[in-house]
C-alpha cells in the first residue's frame, strides 16, 4: 500500500474530522491543542536534525580515521 495516499483526506471526510475535533475539545481548547502539536513538531524536527548532524560527524570521523590508517600502512 502506498503511504502517500494513506493520509489524503478529501472534502467530506475532512469536514467530519474537523466536526469531531470541535465536539471533543470545544472551541476554546483547539488553539491550545494546535500550539501543543506545533511545539511537538518543532521539538521532533530539532531532535531529528541533531541526530542527523551527529551521524554525519561520526561518518566523517570514521572516514578520517580510515584514511589515517591507510597512510600509516603505506609508510
Amino acid at each position: 500500500m502506498n503511504t502517500i495516499f494513506l493520509f489524503q483526506f478529501f472534502g467530506p471526510e475532512m469536514l467530519v474530522i474537523m466536526f469531531a475535533i470541535l465536539l471533543l475539545f470545544g472551541g476554546k481548547k483547539i488553539p491550545e491543542l494546535m500550539r501543543g502539536i506545533g511545539k511537538g513538531i518543532r521539538e521532533f524536527n530539532a531532535a531529528r536534525s541533531t541526530v542527523e548532524q551527529e551521524l554525519k560527524e561520526g561518518m566523517r570521523d570514521a572516514e578520517r580515521k580510515e584514511l589515517e590508517n591507510k597512510d600509516d600502512q603505506n609508510k
